[in-house]
């Protein structure tokens, strides 16, 4: 795999000798001057050379290694243009990921064998990755079921921006009791007796989810950077080679941004990041962006690390809730303040990113866009965009093409596409959000995730669903018409995240001279069929020249980590995704699987008939305590 001849390229003595070279492979450089090519070269972390072996032979020095791709698809290295990946690195060894698994009871087996190694004073936490439709049961786990698994132990269970379930040994440690007042937009459910029962609802706002969250203990020291690192060689596994941190809650500028500083400074990033900055106390949103302007400026750092603006969100005030099972949110007046905090940023050079879900949040803040610009002082220049967007109009489309702006979508419907469909109807749905719009108003299209508390970190699912439509339940919510082909949806985790840190120049494509940013692809994108475009993985991951992930016939070229810490962790024992086969592979054990989900979720419906809380008899075999 490295310095001995391949295919007849020798080493030969040279003073521009490359430190890597991939050759044999299928690939897409997204280049129009060259767009297919055979073999790559890398230098110093850039591109040197794109073409084929005679191309790249003069290049082989006797240091150079040499990985033979063996046919494979490679493709530019991906690009997630809204992840929350300094807070999920945090966590990472931390949670229980059901990202991928197939059906809750194979999820509840997780949680009762992690829950006996999980030690006292721990909590055993599953957030995000995951919707009960992904399961074949097509339920959540119940209160029951959780106190079953883990009697002693903490369990936290959050559904999407919705629920959350709590064992009993949950609601204790975390102080829930009868006299527990409900927090403003949250629900705590109580039974006949006035007691929690353990189910913590958005009403419509998540912060009783998070604030509960934020209750479990963290990591520490060492370990923080530990768990980021292997947070970030998960990320590289999917061929992810950068991303853009959204910011969010319950991350603190600059406290818990300084383990991915030290990491930066130590060389042990994996995976480029932009990042942005979010207020995270109501009424002194203005106080915080005027100090770290003081502080910083976008575009400070390097390429493995850099400043990219403010936001997701600005003012408290003006964020709406992305909670589908609840009505749309109506924002009290918020902009006065927030005029201010654009009209700060604007005057001192920052860009943003705003999370805005409907069409009546973006219409009020364009307004306020539009007053600025009609004084000359937006966008003077700065970078900015809207994230989300499900229910944008076409009218803001065009109001925010005439402003310079940018889009950034996520597959958060991949998730919570049934929820959408149940209270706003299928036409709706059709067109959340209308992406085919963006692109033909010549917008920049970025695309991502929006991980780790809702949808997965996998991209290769929001792929999946750009192309296809369907959510991870199988239902079909974007017709043809608002699709995207296959080229389009990689140049949105590519060329378009690039484009939103101002890096268009330098990374998104395979060309010399571009950042040495590449993955070879266990399955061709371009020709794998659609339903199985989800089971992609990265066999070979590099960024700047550096191999940091390498899996199959490529295992052991990666940089070694540390091993996980603690040593209880769920990642430790289970992993991160869930990879499960393709549709082409075992149907028999998934239909086996299926058969053992479907025979379990009609005992659990019999069990609440017993109880008078479900019918005798049931067309479905869904829970209907769980069906909305």
């Amino acid at each position: 795999m490295s310095t001995m001849p391949v295919g007849g390229l020798v080493p030969r003595a040279t003073d521009n000798a490359a430190d890597l070279v991939v050759r044999n492979a299928k690939i897409h450089t997204a280049d129009p001057v060259r767009p297919q090519a055979e073999a790559i070269a890398i230098r110093a972390g850039v591109i040197t050379v794109v073409g084929d072996d005679n191309d790249v032979a003069p290049h082989i020095g006797p240091d150079t290694k040499v990985v033979d791709a063996l046919g494979r698809r490679m493709v530019p290295g991906l690009n997630d243009a809204h992840l929350h990946v300094i807070r999920g690195g945090l966590n990472y060894v931390l949670e229980l990921r059901w990202d991928g698994v197939p059906t809750l009871r194979q999820g509840l087996a997780m949680l009762r064998e992690q829950a006996a190694r999980t030690p006292k004073g721990q909590w055993v936490r599953v957030v995000g990755g995951w919707s009960a439709e992904q399961f074949a049961e097509r339920r959540l786990p119940t209160v029951a079921e959780l106190n079953a698994a883990a009697p002693d132990t903490p369990v936290f269970v959050l559904h999407l921006y919705q629920s959350a379930v709590l064992n009993r040994a949950a609601l204790k440690a975390a102080g829930f009791t009868r006299d527990t007042p409900d927090p403003k937009g949250g629900q705590i459910v109580r039974g006949r007796d006035g007691e929690p029962t353990g189910m913590l609802l958005a009403a419509p706002s998540a912060l009783i989810l998070y604030s509960t969250l934020a209750k479990a203990p963290v990591l520490e020291g060492e370990d923080k950077k530990t768990s980021t690192r292997h947070f970030l060689r998960e990320l590289n596994r999917f061929g992810l080679t950068s991303a853009i941190d959204a910011a969010g809650g319950f991350q603190n500028f600059p406290d818990n941004y300084s383990t991915v500083v030290e990491l930066a400074k130590a060389g042990q990033l994996s995976l480029r990041i932009a990042y942005h900055l979010f207020p995270q106390t109501a009424g002194q949103e203005i106080d915080d962006l005027t100090r770290w302007i003081e502080m910083a400026r976008p575009e400070d750092g390097d390429e493995w690390l850099r400043l990219n603006g403010a936001g997701e969100n600005l003012t408290w005030a003006a964020a709406d809730f992305e909670n589908f099972r609840e009505p749309r949110p109506r924002l009290a007046d918020y902009e006065a303040e927030f005029e201010k905090a654009v009209r700060l940023l604007m005057e001192n050079g920052w860009g943003f990113r705003l999370h805005a879900t409907y069409d009546e949040t973006i219409r009020r803040d364009l307004a306020v866009f539009e007053k600025l610009a009609a004084e000359g002082l937006f966008p003077a220049g700065n970078r900015w965009l809207f994230d989300h967007a499900e229910t944008v109009s076409a009218d803001s489309l065009d109001r925010i093409a005439a402003l310079g702006g940018a889009m950034s979508v996520q597959n958060r419907l991949s998730f919570q596409g049934e929820a959408f469909v149940s209270r706003y109807g299928p036409g709706a749905a059709a067109d959340a959000p209308p992406i085919r719009a963006m692109l033909e108003r010549g917008l920049t299209v970025g695309a991502g995730t929006d991980a780790t508390r809702v949808s997965t970190y996998n991209p290769w699912v929001a792929l999946h669903w750009l192309i296809t439509g369907r959510t991870v339940g199988d239902l079909v919510i974007r017709p043809p018409h608002n699709r995207v082909d296959r080229r389009t949806a990689l140049a949105m985790f590519t060329e378009a995240g690039a484009a939103l840190t101002g890096e268009e120049g330098v990374k998104g494509v395979l060309r010399p001279g571009f950042l040495g940013d590449l993955t070879v692809l266990s399955e061709d994108y371009f020709t794998v069929p659609e339903p199985d475009i989800a089971h992609i993985e990265a066999l070979l991951t590099v960024v700047g020249g550096r191999i940091v992930y390498a899996a199959g016939e490529y295992e052991g070229l990666d940089e070694e980590l540390p091993p996980v810490s603690p040593g209880w962790s769920p990642v430790a024992h289970f992993g991160g995704y869930q990879a499960t086969p393709g549709t082409g592979l075992s149907g028999a054990r998934q239909a086996e699987l299926l058969g053992q989900a479907v025979a379990e979720s009609e005992q659990h419906r019999r069990w609440r008939a017993r109880r008078d809380l479900a019918p005798e008899s049931a067309s479905t075999f869904f829970d209907p305590c769980f069906s909305l």
